[in-house]
This record gives structure tokens, C-alpha cells and sequence, in this order.
């Protein structure tokens, strides 16, 4: 190779490098500056042999700290609630609803990544090459035995787009996210949970 075509190929890995590390500074600032946020999803989860999948699509809010709002439209209705102290799960076709201590129920989830917690403390992170037009963010648990092992962030610029998750025994789940919305003032009452009247009820 002549030291033109070489100084050429070196500067381009060099630029590849220096944007896969503004991967992991996109998501600190993300985090560090983004104090809520809401948008549309489509969901796809993929079973371990690839060869299953189900689609799911709906809405989703956070509001930091530790506040945020999943409600599945589509193929059934369920609403996942954080209030800042539990985390409620409705199922309105059972009519049933489940809570847990937000403590116990958070960890290092994408949940506690996009909505609260320690990012640096409760992730190892790693830049990844792009791919389907965005940059993507590796986020590993620091903690062991988990049922968590690896969340992948993905970027369009400074735009939150997609979030992949794998877990401990091999089936993935990809969050796409449309018409997200940051900074907006939040609307205290979406991260509030009513019991339905009679439902039934399972304390975690």
C-alpha cells in the first residue's frame, strides 16, 4: 500500500473508532440530561433459536427519578407502572394486578438505565459498530447471576431509537421507538397506578 492509500485507511479507522466511542458519551449524555421522555414502540422478542417471534406495539414515558410508564396496546393490553416506589403490572384481559418494591423489581434493567440508577455503576459499557442506520451501545450488568445479560442501545445522532435486550437463557427482545418526545413537562398522573376495582391483587 502507497502512504497516501495507507494515511487514508488509517484516518478512516481512526473515525470509526473516535464515533464508536461518541456511542458510549451519547448515551451518558442522554442520561445525564434527557429528565424525561415519551414515544411509541414496536417490540419484537425473538426466542433463542431465531426462528420464533412475537410482536407486540404500544406506548412508553419516563420521568426521572425512577418513574416511567409502558402500556401495551397491541396484541393485548398490559400497563407497567413505577411510581418511584413500586413497580404495578396490569393485565386487563385477567383482570389482575401485580406489584413489587421498585428495588427489587428495577436492578440494572433497561428500565433503571433509561429511567434511573447509577449507569457507570451498574454497567459495564461498550461501543459497538453501527448498524441499521444507528450507533449502538453495549450496557453488560456489573452484578452476576442475573436473568439480564445484555442491553444494547441504539442512537439516530442524539435521538434514542432502539433498545435490545438479551437475556440469561438466550431470547432477545428489540424496542424500536418512534415520535419520541424529550424534556417535555411530565404529566404526574401517567406514573400514578388505581387498582381496578376487582382485580385481583399479588403483593411480590
Amino acid at each position: 500500500m502507497n502512504p497516501a492509500r495507507w494515511f487514508v485507511a488509517l484516518a478512516l479507522a481512526a473515525a470509526a473508532c473516535a464515533a464508536q466511542a461518541d456511542s458510549v458519551d451519547t448515551l451518558r449524555a442522554f442520561v445525564r440530561d434527557v429528565q424525561s421522555g415519551a414515544a411509541d414502540f414496536t417490540q419484537t422478542v425473538t426466542s433463542p433459536d431465531g426462528k420464533k417471534t412475537k410482536t407486540s406495539s404500544g406506548s412508553f414515558e419516563f420521568a426521572r427519578p425512577n418513574r416511567f410508564r409502558f402500556a401495551y396496546t397491541k396484541p393485548f393490553e398490559q400497563v407497567i407502572v413505577a411510581d418511584g416506589q413500586k413497580v404495578w403490572i396490569y393485565d386487563r384481559d385477567l383482570n389482575q394486578v401485580s406489584s413489587r418494591k421498585l428495588a427489587q423489581a428495577l436492578g440494572a434493567t433497561p428500565a433503571a438505565l433509561l429511567a434511573g440508577g447509577d449507569l457507570d455503576k451498574d454497567f459495564k459499557l461498550e461501543a459497538l459498530p453501527d448498524r441499521d442506520g444507528l450507533a449502538w451501545v453495549e450496557a453488560a450488568p456489573r452484578a452476576e447471576g442475573g436473568t439480564l445479560q445484555s442491553v444494547r442501545v441504539g442512537f439516530r445522532g442524539k435521538e434514542l431509537a432502539a433498545i435490545e435486550i438479551r437475556d440469561a437463557f438466550g431470547q432477545t427482545s428489540l424496542l424500536r421507538f418512534g415520535k419520541m418526545a424529550t424534556n417535555q413537562p411530565p404529566i404526574a398522573s401517567r406514573f400514578q397506578f388505581a387498582i381496578p376495582p376487582g382485580a385481583d391483587v399479588i403483593e411480590q
